[in-house]
């Protein structure tokens, strides 16, 4: 028996005895663990999942129940289906490293496949990264440049963009400008923010890196009317149409739409935030002549390369989503765990879960609305925002109010992570109408 038949051989074994079961590309969870991983680790759910059900959604998660989740998104707590998934593999890779191992080209393919019909895609056109900012990294990084050509930006976009895309100056000089796309982001409408982006753009203009959801205020750019924008302002310049790079991580999870639907060339996510998946895991969605203008700068341990590797060929017939996730040893546990976070969503709808979290952020926003000491940064319309909602408070102590909101009211929630800070609170799907109520009574209590 060769070594990679070995190899195969012992990873389907390894796989039956961790429990793991891979069938139509998705993972799922047979048991979790022996009777003693059990006992050392706590009692299994006893509360099954019932999607139609918020109450027992919310029971899927083992968030504390004394405290209003409001920062859920910001690093996710995954579900119990996803918490037993990454103990499942851990206890697989634990008891036989070398033969649980053995299925890591099945098991990263399962995750791509539920992936890409969380994304209605083809799933040669996702790669698997570890986080947003990776991703940012990788795309910015690799994007193929002519002399004289420039990326066009936004100042609402978050450091990871305009660090990956000054590192990229720093290397080799690329030039980068940024734009504001809105004054107030309270009054922002999709005309001004299309008309301001397509007026941007210059012959010289290659890419448009912009972000779904801006995480500073909460307003989410109009991407599908943007992109008929770059294409109208592209046609009447007479120039290729700018590669259109989206930063989709404040909206993978809540908004029920897909990269075809947005017109995007690259989306690109972490998941552990609004999705709820394994922390350490993201991914990159690119459209098939996208893919082809980025250079990749990490090896990939895909199969297909590493076979023409090994027989000193170049290599063919490689899916660019495949060719572009980096390799090398993961966190496994955590990245095969990110099957069942799909999953998870797609039981539960992702049209009632961008419904579910539009209806308690506009809540919470009209609520907010009607106190004196508090002002919403973020538009009330729906089509200009998502589950973020930044306040300005009239308080000059606002960097210490997430701590006393969380010690005295048990309101967990926090501070913008740029130059103008607001206070930020996330109705999710592990939130409820009833907590929004009181999350609005807490902050009418500090007035």
């Amino acid at each position: 028996m060769t070594e990679v038949s070995r190899r195969a051989f012992l990873g389907r074994a390894g796989l039956a005895a961790g429990g793991v079961a891979v069938a139509g590309g998705s993972v799922g969870l047979l048991a979790a663990c022996t009777e003693s991983d059990r006992t050392r680790n706590g009692p299994p759910s006893a509360t099954p999942l019932d999607p139609r059900d918020w109450d027992s959604v919310r029971a899927q998660f083992a968030l504390s129940l004394d405290l209003l989740q409001f920062s859920a998104f910001v690093l996710a707590s995954p579900p119990r289906q996803v918490a037993d998934a990454i103990e499942a593999h851990r206890t697989g890779l634990d008891q036989d490293t070398s033969g649980y191992l053995g299925n890591e080209a099945e098991l990263d393919g399962g995750v791509i496949s539920q992936a890409a019909d969380y994304l209605d895609t083809d799933r040669g056109w996702i790669a698997l990264t570890d986080s947003t900012t990776m991703g940012l990294g990788l795309v910015y990084g690799g994007l193929k440049m002519a002399p004289g050509q420039e990326v066009l930006t936004s100042d609402h976009d978050f450091y990871a963009t305009h660090e990956a895309l000054r590192l990229r100056t720093e290397r080799d000089g690329i030039a980068v400008r940024k734009i504001v796309l809105y004054d107030d982001p309270s009054t922002a409408s999709v005309d001004q923010i299309a008309t301001r982006l397509g007026q941007a753009i210059t012959p010289v203009t290659r890419v448009v890196a912009i972000t779904w959801v801006h995480s500073g205020t909460g307003v989410k750019l109009p991407v599908a009317e943007l992109s008929a924008e770059i294409a109208s302002r592209a046609a009447a310049l007479g120039i290729e149409r700018p590669l259109l790079c989206l930063d989709g991580v404040h909206g993978l999870g809540v908004e029920n739409a897909t990269p075809a639907q947005l017109g995007c060339d690259f989306l690109i996510s972490g998941t552990h935030k609004w999705l709820f998946g394994p922390r350490g895991t993201g991914l990159i969605w690119g459209a098939p002549d996208a893919w082809a203008e980025v250079n990749n700068s990490i090896p990939s341990f895909a199969p297909g390369l590493f076979s023409a590797y090994f027989q000193d060929i170049p290599p063919t017939d490689v899916p660019p989503g495949e060719a572009a996730t980096p390799g090398g040893y993961k966190a496994f546990e955590h990245r095969w765990a990110l099957a069942e976070a799909f999953a998870f969503h797609q039981a539960i709808g992702q049209d009632r879960v961008a419904d579910r979290t539009h209806a308690q952020a506009t809540q919470l926003k009209e609520g907010l609305a009607e106190l004196n000491a508090v002002r919403v940064v973020t538009p009330m319309r729906p089509e200009l925002s998502a589950g973020i909602v930044c306040l300005e408070i009239d308080s000059d102590q606002i960097f210490d109010l997430p701590a006393r909101l969380r010690e005295e009211f048990g309101l967990v929630a926090s501070i913008t992570p740029y130059h103008t800070p607001y206070l930020r609170l996330g109705p999710s799907i592990v939130t409820s109408p009833e907590d929004v109520e009181q999350a609005i009574e807490i902050m009418a209590s500090l007035a």
